[in-house]
């Protein structure tokens, strides 16, 4: 990619310099063509002053052989060649050994203008005698009103071609260092895009290899930047549901062994005094229905987290005053029946943020819990209450309590306290915590300070109904 993009841009700096110096060098040339046609007009003027007295016939301080040394003179160093004519177009004095005095250059088309016309003549032509282009001036010699002849100066083309050329050199070195700085300037930008891109390909084949504490680095444009920290959390969350699954799989295949084993054991025993003991039969059928009921219990937890685990939770709104009621009123006739006092209590107009269903969950599984180590008389309150910015729910009771060094581990998946009555799972709390960190709260378990029991709570953000709002 670094070698693509260096191509492309000394490929668009070519394209820019060709199309910038191109034009330019045209330009060079014709400037340089006007400077020098500007210059030998110059000079073929005043080579006209100084024949202008020979050509006229009168008789002053220049001959022939003076204005012979004065265009000597001039194109030795130029090497221009110098042609002086009379009004016929017969030749007078040349720079050219070649010529002779009396040559006619009447048919000469750049001599006819300033003969015939009496204006300067100007242009580029190929020239027979030199074998190749030449630039000329003829200029008009005037007499008063007369025209008593003309003077042409050739110049070879060669030279102004040259000049062009070594100017054009010039821009063509001044193009090459510009494409050499524009390939190093690409090269470090590309530099900057490609270098972060390898570094994150380096990453991504680790990764892909199993290595999933590599993590790509944030540097480079701020694209790159932000495919790097995307990518990392990517990384980031499939390493902790892969974590999750692990761990998912080991408690699952740890925790079904023992109800599996159980029911397997049951269901062997009971087939064995089916004929011998029907009653007996009959308790071992009982006892493995039961052990089915905890082993549903226990996939249905399961299942409930790992489907949760690694999803974005979708809050709502809910009415807790409303919630709590109903929930009492779905619990109380157990209660009646149990010889248990189910109590509530729940200011109006109280409204919190969480999963849909996950607080009746919550409430259900306190509240069965609670029912699990009540004994006669005793009550079960069911408790909301506002806290600043959040709702908290208690399910109290006047059991027991729980050790403190239990309380640590009341949450985790599988924990059961040696002390728990049989046949829970114990991923009941661990469900009413993993909902209610999904709800943006928390669970909380504490011994009640007023007396024995249990203080059960879930802590929910607050918000505001629609009415309210």
């Amino acid at each position: 990619m670094k070698w693509r993009l260096l191509a492309a841009f000394a490929g668009l700096i070519s394209v820019v310099l060709l199309a910038q110096d191109v034009p330019l060098i045209n330009y060079l040339r014709k400037i340089e063509f006007e400077r020098v046609i500007s210059s030998l007009e110059r000079d073929a003027f005043l080579i006209a002053g100084s024949a202008e007295d020979l050509l006229s016939g009168e008789q002053g301080v220049t001959d022939p052989a003076d204005l012979q040394q004065q265009i000597n003179e001039y194109a030795a160093p130029t090497g221009a060649r110098v042609v002086v004519v009379d009004k016929a177009g017969i030749l007078v004095v040349s720079t050219d050994q070649r010529d002779e005095p009396g040559k006619d250059f009447s048919s000469r088309p750049e001599i006819q203008i300033p003969l015939n016309d009496g204006v300067p003549a100007t242009g580029e032509r190929n020239s027979e005698t030199l074998g190749g282009k030449i630039v000329y001036v003829a200029v008009p010699v005037v007499s008063g009103r007369t025209i008593v002849g003309a003077v042409r100066i050739t110049f070879p083309a060669q030279v102004i071609d040259d000049r062009t050329a070594e100017k054009t050199r010039g821009l063509i070195l001044v193009g090459f260092i510009s494409l050499i700085g524009a390939a190093f300037a690409a090269l470090l930008i590309s530099s900057s895009f490609t270098s972060p891109i390898r570094r994150l390909q380096r990453t991504t084949e680790a990764i892909a290899e199993g290595d999933l504490s590599q993590r790509a680095e944030a540097e480079g444009p701020p694209e790159i930047k932000g495919l790097a920290r995307s990518f990392n959390t990517m990384t980031e969350r499939i390493e902790r549901l892969l974590e999750q699954q692990k761990a998912f799989a080991g408690d699952a295949s740890h925790q079904l062994r023992t109800p599996l084993t159980a029911l397997r054991l049951q269901l062997e025993r009971a087939a064995d005094m089916v004929d011998t003991d029907p009653e007996g039969a009959r308790e071992r059928v009982e006892a493995a229905t039961e052990e089915t009921e905890r082993l549903q219990r226990l996939v249905e937890g399961l299942l409930m987290i790992a489907r949760s685990e690694g999803s974005t939770p979708v809050l709502e709104i809910v009415d807790v005053s409303a919630l709590v009621a109903d929930r009492f009123e779905v619990w109380e006739p157990f209660a009646a029946e149990r010889g248990v006092r189910l109590v509530t209590n729940a200011p109006d107009d109280l409204f919190a943020t969480c999963v849909p269903s996950s607080l009746e969950q919550i409430i259900d599984n306190y509240v069965d819990n609670a029912f699990g180590i009540a004994k006669d008389g005793d009550t079960i309150s069911i408790v909301a209450a506002p806290y600043a910015n959040t709702i908290g729910v208690h399910v109290i009771d006047e059991g027991p309590g729980m050790k403190p060094e239990h309380l640590e581990h009341a949450f985790d998946r599988f924990w059961r306290a040696p002390d728990a009555p049989h046949g829970g799972s114990g991923i009941g709390l661990a469900i009413v915590q993993h909902l209610a960190e999904l709800s943006g709260g928390h669970a909380v378990l504490r011994n009640r300070t007023d007396r024995s029991g249990l203080d059960a709570c879930v802590v929910l953000p607050a918000a505001r109904s629609a009415d309210q709002r």
